[in-house]
């Protein structure tokens, strides 16, 4: 009797535990004050390419006017946090015998990713980028999509990231850090969320509000930066949402909802519409996508996973400004 008392009160104590370990995500944007007060019970990972950051300290300069020290360079992380290269969640696909790049990766591929990171079935994640640019804000984004994708739902993404972070005076580690494996695995593949090429030449041909997600210049055709992508212009009847209109600068904040409506709407977006958001190749649509899907509400919206890249290499109809 008093074994099974014991083994009782230690199955307890286990379900407490766990139960204390999985907070629960206030909503699909954390703030610093939030994390610092939940940091022992989520897990907290933090998306960036330049990978080398991660353990590097700080910079500050100081301002020749105030005097006062300022953030001039991110870098360090947040204490107990894990790194995750942005690079590992993007690979190439062959689609009707092309080779699309940048896609988002198999479902053991993302699996592997959020088990190396320590992403149990029960955890709760924070997204945290570095925040020093809508550019970091985004791997975030991409980040959240691609978790959502594969049926999980239980995460933010820290508003301002490591940015914000710092400036509030927060601790500060540049220690290597390594999680131990977790127990993760995808329940879902939502393509409610995921748009193919397919779903964007319907989209054009009903009239489905088409978001653009790039600089103005590229949506008018009249500069084309990325190599990858084959012709310039935009997809026919596609409105411009340029991705800096989605955060302030450092720290990299997303506007207030309210802000952000009003600017979709005088740029001719419907928030509340049936819409897909692209880019070039999926990265910055998923700002866009972000905003509108989890900010707004409306979950009547797509990103365009292989985006501009893909529809040139697919030779689709495009729509560039006409100079006279």
């Amino acid at each position: 009797m008093k074994a099974l008392k014991i083994l009782y009160i230690s199955t307890i104590g286990v379900i407490w535990a766990n139960m204390a370990f999985a907070a629960s995500i206030p909503g699909p944007l954390v703030e610093t004050d939030w994390l610092a007060k939940n940091q022992n019970n989520v897990v907290i990972l933090e998306i960036r390419n330049d990978v080398k950051s991660f353990t590097k300290k700080p910079v500050f300069k100081k301002d020749k006017k105030s005097g006062k020290s300022k953030l001039k360079k991110v870098a360090g992380h947040i204490p107990g946090s894990i790194l995750v290269n942005y690079k590992t969640l993007r690979t190439a696909k062959t689609i009707d015998g092309r080779k699309v790049v940048k896609m988002i990766i198999g479902r053991s591929a993302f699996e592997k990713v959020m088990q190396t990171a320590g992403v149990n079935k029960d955890s709760a994640v924070v997204i945290v980028s570095k925040g020093a640019g809508n550019g970091d804000v985004t791997m975030a984004t991409r980040f959240y999509w691609q978790m959502k994708y594969y049926g999980f739902d239980n995460m933010a993404i820290l508003n301002g990231g490591m940015a914000q972070w710092i400036i509030d005076k927060r601790a500060v580690s540049n220690k290597a850090s390594k999680a131990k494996k977790g127990n993760w695995v995808a329940t879902a593949e939502r393509n409610e969320i995921l748009a193919t090429s397919k779903d964007v030449e319907a989209a054009v041909k009903a009239k489905i509000q088409l978001v653009d997600t790039r600089p103005i210049s590229l949506y008018l055709g009249t500069w084309r930066k990325k190599s990858y992508v084959y012709a310039n212009g935009h997809i026919p009847g596609a409105k411009p949402y340029p991705n800096e209109l989605l955060t302030t600068q450092m720290p990299a904040k997303f506007l207030k909802v309210s802000d952000s409506k009003s600017l979709f709407n005088q740029l001719g977006i419907n928030p509340n519409n049936k819409s897909v958001t692209y880019c070039n190749s999926g990265h910055l649509a998923s700002g866009s996508w972000f905003v509108l899907s989890e900010l707004m509400g409306n979950k009547n919206v797509k990103m365009y996973d292989g985006s501009m890249h893909q529809w040139t290499l697919e030779k689709h109809d495009v729509t560039k400004l006409k100079m006279e």
